[in-house]
């Protein structure tokens, strides 16, 4: 896929022009820097599995992209929280909240706190919103 540079914020993003908040962005890495190490293990159990994606790091997290966003994992202070859209509504037991998204999708908010919070559910379901 083309995506469309920023020429502010050096970030990628899908349409040209494309609104956004223009933060600079970061490394991985550099997001989890400041987190408890566990964290950065989560999130890569969480995208081990998935084919090719942009990650759009900056400092309040990574913004994960396909054709379109469809992830957002964010470090916070007593868990690592994960905002996931699949083209439907599921149910788990760690998701916090669910909001309904244009096209049918639902963001459904997830707290993370173990590698083993990141079960084959959550999996398929990050496969499922990357793909769909």
């Amino acid at each position: 896929m083309t995506r469309w540079v920023c020429p502010e914020c050096d970030r990628e993003f899908a349409r040209e022009r494309q609104w956004h908040v223009c933060v600079p962005g970061c490394t991985v890495d550099e997001t989890f820097a400041a987190h408890p190490p566990v964290y950065r293990e989560i999130y890569d159990r969480l995208t081990a599995h998935l084919g090719p994606i942009h990650e759009d790091a900056v400092r309040v997290g990574v913004f994960l992209k396909s054709e379109r966003k469809f992830a957002e994992i964010r470090p916070k202070a007593r868990s690592l929280s994960l905002a996931l859209a699949p083209p439907r509504r599921v149910g788990h037991p760690l998701i916090s909240r669910a909001l309904p998204a244009p096209g049918g999708r639902v963001w459904h908010f997830f707290k993370l706190t173990r590698v083993e919070d990141v079960d084959e559910q959550i999996i398929e379901w990050m496969a499922e919103a990357c793909d769909g």
